[in-house]
């Protein structure tokens, strides 16, 4: 029986030199989109100055809420993904989890900034 270590070790153990390009990338990503999708975002209630808070059209409303409950919800969702890349073990084995959780991450200030520049008329 062989004692070496490096034998015994199962595909996908080994651990992963480039674990780190992922999780980095998502994080510089989304350190600038997050401040511009929170500025967007607060901003993006001016849409209703035309027709006033009560008579917009429900598809504006709709869209607000959406882009407000995705801000909120999404972006401790997003915080959280980046985190979870950046935990994940350094091996073979996490790298397509590591990328997708980091690529998710980005998603919520995507989608905020996506919503802002398709508002309905008000």
């Amino acid at each position: 029986m062989n004692s070496d270590s490096s034998t015994d070790r199962r595909y996908g153990e080994e651990r992963d030199p480039r674990a780190y390009v992922a999780p980095a990338v998502a994080t510089v990503l989304g350190v600038m989109l997050a401040p511009l999708a929170l500025l967007f975002g607060a901003l993006s209630v001016m849409a209703t100055d035309s027709c006033g808070p009560d008579d917009c059209s429900a598809a504006l409303t709709t869209a607000l809420d959406v882009m407000y409950g995705t801000l909120f919800l999404g972006g401790l969702l997003g915080v959280a993904a980046c985190v979870a890349a950046w935990l994940l073990p350094r091996t073979r084995r996490w790298a397509v989890p590591r990328v997708w959780l980091a690529g998710l991450s980005l998603l919520p200030w995507l989608a905020v900034i996506a919503l802002v520049f398709n508002l309905p008329q008000g």
